[in-house]
């Protein structure tokens, strides 16, 4: 994904109210977000931007997806993405005909998705085996028992998103550098003083920890305690869509216990096992075991020859260990504001997450229960739940 940016010349100087560490739609949105009130500045340590999971990701608008606070998250982000447009006229969004798939051994999972979703199951609708398959081809009729179809889907342009939120923080004065790796941090005053790895200089009032995977070890160079931000692969691989089906309109199919997915895009299908294997912080690799299991799946399930892999990749999703995004002041390091943990949500969530994030750094928690029915302390850094397992 190339975005323009920029690149200071070393033992430069320059000084911001709030430098955003992360240059993925994580900190690119809440930079935006935050760039109207004050000077923002993006440290990308890559030489571009959303190189480990945004750039990576399969991204898709799911209302039914995740647990509570995301299903939050989701319903305030929808209006975003169905109606936004970017710089250049083109829909952030389109929709896309989507459907939870199961076996007779899976059935009872589609109750769990349609209970779980609460009252953003309202629209969504249950199908029998034909009904199932009438609405997807691609499934293999002495497989399917049912479905359940969720119609507020989208594919994403993910580009066009990134494209949009870095053209709002411009807009405002703010800036992006890639290439630019903080190695060390001290506290002067009301300041921080950051250096990256050029030796380059910078001065902050307050900054934010959206680097993703990356999220603990930034939290230590500034001296703050992690917070179990756990970064876990998943892997991707292409298949082609079934010659006769080439022209026809193909819905992306989840199977109902997570097993596989697969998504339409242009000639040929996005697959992915839906794993999430812990890992290190790094340019991750796909799982070829969990592929291959991926593939035996759906051979089972459905008519796509899936003995023939055409591309595979691997991103990273982090998540605190609640699942619940991380974000806020951290209570014992004063100037140092949280903003991690979306997970595989970070995405379809950027519109809300990154309005609340910015009401809750101007100290507005309240903006978040009020207009995202969302408690700042269920999402916040300083939450039991995670400063006891991070040993806090």
């Amino acid at each position: 994904m190339q975005i323009a940016t920029g690149i200071v010349e070393p033992h430069t100087s320059e000084t911001w109210d709030t430098i955003v560490i992360g240059g993925g739609i994580a900190g690119v949105s809440l930079a935006a977000r935050l760039a109207t009130d004050r000077t923002v500045c993006v440290f990308e340590k890559e030489a571009g931007l959303a190189q480990h999971t945004t750039g990576k990701s399969v991204a898709t608008f799911i209302q039914s997806y995740g647990n509570g606070v995301i299903h939050a998250l989701n319903a305030a982000s929808l209006e975003f993405f169905t109606d936004g447009r970017s710089d250049n006229g083109e829909a952030l969004a389109k929709p896309l005909p989507f459907m939870y798939a199961a076996n007779a051994d899976t059935l009872g999972h589609l109750r769990d998705i349609y209970d779980a979703a609460g009252p953003l199951a309202r629209d969504m609708q249950f199908v029998d085996g034909a009904g199932a398959v009438e609405f997807s081809p691609l499934l293999r009729p002495e497989w399917t028992v049912g479905g359940l179809i969720d119609p507020h889907v989208f594919d994403i342009d993910v580009h066009a998103l990134m494209q949009t939120f870095a053209a709002i923080l411009r807009r405002c004065g703010g800036a992006i550098r890639t290439s630019t790796e903080v190695v060390a941090a001290r506290r002067e005053g009301d300041h921080w003083i950051i250096t990256d790895g050029s030796g380059a200089l910078y001065r902050a009032r307050t900054v934010v920890d959206a680097a993703g995977a990356w999220a603990d070890p930034v939290a230590r160079l500034f001296g703050a305690a992690p917070r179990d931000i756990r970064p876990l692969r998943r892997s991707v691989f292409t298949l082609a869509i079934p010659e006769h089906l080439a022209n026809s309109v193909v819905p992306m199919i989840n199977a109902a216990d997570e097993s596989f997915y697969l998504k339409p895009e242009t000639a040929q299908l996005l697959c992915s096992p839906a794993d999430e294997t812990p890992t290190v912080p790094a340019d991750t690799r796909p799982d070829e075991f969990e592929i291959a299991r991926a593939l035996d799946a759906i051979s089972e399930a459905t008519v796509v020859d899936a003995r023939y892999v055409r591309t595979t990749w691997a991103g990273l999703r982090s998540f605190a260990p609640d699942r619940i995004p991380v974000v806020g002041f951290d209570d014992r390091v004063e100037g140092f504001f949280w903003y991690a943990g979306p997970g595989g949500y970070g995405i379809q969530t950027s519109p809300a997450l990154s309005e609340l994030g910015a009401a809750i750094f101007r100290g507005d928690g309240a903006r978040a229960t009020d207009e995202f029915d969302v408690d700042s302390a269920d999402i916040s850094p300083n939450r039991a739940s995670i400063v006891s397992t991070a040993g806090h």
